[in-house]
């Protein structure tokens, strides 16, 4: 038998339970052919010595926003670590502004107003920009601030006559005056004047976060609630958009693309009033290897970091603050059934507990009314919820997308939020595990940097940025948080049987280490490095020397 590649010297985890290791494996038209002795007698074109490089799967976050993680590359960098006081962040919107026209606008991204000691102002953003119109995005992507000038483009002079909005709020100073915070749904008073993203822009975006993805060792990733551009899409075109990217080369990670839910719609020749599908019925699962159709996404309600998650109980310290629904529940029971109805694989973000109960409830309404088996309905983010929720979600068959990394990253924030009673809640691993779910692993990036390494080092230590041990009973092994980042996100969009693990017939994606994370001590498991990655048997990226 001849064969492309025989990758041969390698300290290979391959995660499938019945062959754990492997020293060499052998590629064919980029798929595993066979490991070690399964390979005796064949020929290949090339044989790669790996010089006994630790290696696994390829990584696969099962939440990632390439395009927006794109977008945030390109723009001003607001995150902590790069500003980390109100003052500097103005500082940076005045010299961000003296590079630019006199109509252009600032644009900046991943502020967190826990680190700054609130959110920026709309007056004091003009008093930086010199007249130029602001729009900065906070690190949830949950929130906006725009500044007066911006508001006037928006038809509202001097932030006057501001109206409500629906699932969204909009904070007013004591004259009335919106004061520049945009939460929720109130968002696309800002994002109307910028969007939809022109395709060339995106194409850039996804070209940068690509080239950060494989550096990382992300060689999959599913990219939720595209389509529609004021939410977190960006043009009612992204699928072609992303499509052509894949043809010209500049998206190089593998993609499962969610469409929002607002892109379904009754099809009348379906003979059913409730179903809600897309043109032509294509639903979930549609696509190839490079480039697929995953499930449809609804926003249930807001985020934990901007206390707008709906919550049964007021968050700590804030006793009329309940967060936000962005839909209600009629609505989302409603979406869950028609599009359950059409085919479609179901995924809710529901942050808080309320949500998740709407979101368990609306799956529940729809095997009730169409009734299949091993649907997996996902709940992304699943962040703070009960034992009864836990089990009535792995009954369910559901499958929640936590992003532990937010323990790291948000941790003092959020205990904060909840207070010593409910802190033990928040992002469940463990028991999720325990209830027998399978569990995939996520970033949210860019709401959180993408680095797999770093979330998985966030499963085993829940380690706060501020030093304290969130909910220690919650902590995983290394082992259960690496499969998470490869069978279980490959489990959440049906692909199991193609990435996930180094075995014949499965996709040839995988990535060299600096080192054996299941052999150092938790507090050294970050200081891991992706030094090569790999996909359908090429290599994508080598880390040069002293990198």
């Amino acid at each position: 038998m001849l064969i492309d590649t025989i990758f041969e010297n390698a300290r290979a985890r391959t995660l499938d339970p019945v062959r754990p290791t492997a020293r060499r494996f052998g590629v064919l038209h980029g798929r595993i052919v066979g490991l070690d002795e399964e390979l005796d007698g064949a020929e290949a074109r090339r044989t790669v010595d790996l010089a006994g490089a630790h290696v696994l799967p390829g990584f696969n976050d099962a939440h990632l926003h390439l395009s927006l993680w794109g977008a945030r590359l390109a723009a001003m960098d607001l995150r902590p670590g790069s500003v980390d006081s109100l003052d500097e962040l103005y500082a940076a919107v005045a010299e961000r502004a003296r590079g630019l026209g006199p109509d252009e606008w600032i644009r900046g991204s991943g502020y967190d107003q826990n680190v700054l000691g609130g959110h920026p102002t709309a007056e004091r953003l003009d008093a930086a920009a010199g007249g130029r119109p602001v729009l900065l995005e906070h690190v949830s992507a949950h929130m906006v601030v725009i500044n007066t000038r911006a508001f006037e483009l928006a038809g509202h002079p001097g932030r006057l006559d501001v109206p409500d909005v629906d699932g969204g709020g909009i904070p007013r100073d004591a004259e009335g005056r919106a004061t520049g915070l945009l939460q929720e749904a109130a968002m696309n008073l800002a994002y109307n004047l910028v969007r939809p993203t022109p395709e060339e822009e995106v194409i850039r975006n996804l070209g940068l976060a690509s080239e950060r993805a494989l550096s990382y060792g992300i060689t999959s990733a599913t990219e939720p609630g595209l389509g529609d551009p004021f939410m977190v899409g960006n043009s009612p075109m992204d699928f072609g958009i992303f499509q052509e990217a894949v043809d010209r080369g500049i998206l190089r990670v593998r993609m499962t693309l969610m469409p929002y839910f607002t892109t379904l719609h009754g099809i009348a020749a379906s003979g059913d009033p409730a179903y809600r599908g897309i043109d032509l019925g294509i639903r979930s699962g549609m696509g190839d290897e490079r480039l697929r159709i995953g499930p449809v996404k609804m926003l249930t309600d807001g985020s934990f970091i901007g206390r707008s998650a709906a919550m049964h109980r007021c968050y700590h310290g804030e006793p009329d603050n309940h967060g936000i629904m962005v839909v209600s529940p009629q609505e989302a029971e409603e979406l869950a059934v028609g599009a359950h109805r059409a085919g479609w694989q179901l995924a809710f973000h529901a942050i808080g507990d309320a949500a998740i109960d709407a979101a368990l409830d609306a799956f529940e309404a729809a095997q009730r009314a169409y009734p299949r088996p091993d649907a997996r309905p996902r709940i992304e983010h699943f962040a703070l919820a009960s034992d009864a929720q836990i089990a009535r979600a792995a009954a369910l068959g559901a499958i929640a997308v936590p992003q532990a990394i937010f323990i790291r990253d948000f941790g003092d924030g959020m205990a904060a939020a909840m207070g010593d009673d409910r802190r033990e809640l928040i992002y469940r691993v463990r028991s999720l595990l325990s209830a027998g779910m399978t569990v995939p692993g996520s970033t949210d990036a860019p709401v959180s940097d993408a680095n797999p390494i770093d979330a998985i080092a966030s499963m085993v230590t829940r380690r706060t940025s501020g030093g304290e041990v969130l909910n220690a009973a919650e902590a995983i092994t290394v082992d259960e948080a690496v499969r998470a980042y490869t069978h279980g996100s490959a489990y959440a969009t049906r692909q199991e049987e193609q990435l996930g693990r180094l075995r014949a017939g499965m996709l040839a994606d995988f990535v060299t280490l600096s080192q054996d994370m299941f052999a150092v001590p938790s507090e050294e498991i970050a200081d891991t490095r992706v030094t090569a990655t790999y996909v359908g048997g090429e290599r994508v990226f080598v880390r040069g020397p002293g990198a």
